[in-house]
């Protein structure tokens, strides 16, 4: 990032990802000419240009990372596609128009893997974004999601613009949604074997426990952002995620949850339910390119960090 002093504007600065990253800032990763910002819905409602505006007025942000986003689990998403894509196109559009309008520096914005094409070959990469339709469930969020990339594509030949995104795997970590319906399949796991343990009941994980996942830890990813924003130069997605020999089975996920939540129940395997799509393998090689020596943390370590923060902070769990 350029000398002079950069303040960097946090959208969705409280979910997962927002929290990680402020951590890994207040941990010793702030530069001196940094301010960070970090916003929710309470400080603006991204969806209303004015109020977006006129938080972007206050802070007068060099430097934007864009998180915010309306996000569900899979039941939410197949009942409202439409509102996920009109919702989210607004809410990006806002922040990317505004950033260009107020000559912010650089944006970095967060996509998922879900954009993906639905029929499609492995592993998946960056160039692979736009080949065919996303899964039909979540159509709404995935088209919005990838307009961003468009829209920084438009941004940058248009205006010249340094706006880009990334694209991680599998996220979790403290601060996560643990909520069942609506939460991702480890912070849902970790939620299960704490009232199971709680109620001396059986462990159920839905499904056959065989898909395969990539998941990678908030704070490493939050390392991964900071290196994004103030080194990584292309306009074109980057996956952030660990490599496809890291990749485990949900079966697996959950016998690590329960090590290291020491549940001493019984487990067993809802096969009536759903598995879901068996993998969603993606290729890191871009990433190693650039950062060859880049340290994971273990992924048993990493959810055991996870479970330790969620029996510790009652409090601030999302249910």
């Amino acid at each position: 990032m350029a000398s002079g002093k950069s303040v960097i504007l946090v959208t969705g600065g409280t979910g997962l990802v927002g929290k990680a990253i402020e951590k890994v800032v207040n941990d010793g990763e702030k530069k001196e000419n940094e301010e960070w910002i970090f916003v929710s819905s309470k400080d603006a409602d991204l969806k209303n240009r004015e109020q977006t505006k006129a938080m972007f007025e206050k802070y007068k942000p060099t430097h934007v990372i864009h998180l915010a986003a309306m996000v569900g689990g899979l039941f939410k998403n197949l009942k409202y596609n439409l509102d996920f894509l009109r919702l989210n196109t607004i809410i990006n559009d806002n922040v990317l128009n505004i950033s260009y309008e107020m000559g912010v520096k650089k944006v970095v914005s967060c996509l998922s893997t879900c954009i993906f094409p639905d029929k499609t070959t492995y592993p998946i990469d960056e160039t692979m974004v736009h080949n065919g339709p996303p899964h039909n469930s979540n159509f709404g969020y995935s088209y919005a999601k990838r307009m961003i990339d468009i829209q920084n594509r438009g941004y940058h030949t248009q205006h010249g613009c340094n706006f880009t995104s990334v694209i991680p795997t599998n996220v979790f970590g403290p601060y996560d949604n643990f909520n069942l319906e609506d939460g991702h399949v480890l912070p849902g796991l970790i939620n299960k074997v704490h009232t199971a343990k709680k109620d001396n009941t059986e462990f159920v994980i839905w499904g056959t426990g065989s898909p395969r996942r990539q998941f990678i830890y908030s704070l490493d990813l939050a390392r991964l952002f900071l290196w994004v924003l103030r080194e990584y130069q292309e306009i074109d997605p980057i996956i952030l995620s660990v490599g496809e020999e890291d990749e485990v089975s949900i079966k697996e996920a959950a016998e690590l949850v329960v090590e290291a939540m020491d549940f001493k129940g019984k487990v067993v395997f809802d096969t009536e339910k759903s598995d879901g799509q068996f993998k969603k393998t993606a290729s890191n090689a871009k990433l190693r390119k650039y950062l060859p020596d880049f340290k994971f943390t273990p992924i048993k370590q990493a959810i055991k960090e996870t479970c330790e923060w969620f029996e510790k902070n009652p409090d601030l769990v999302r249910l």
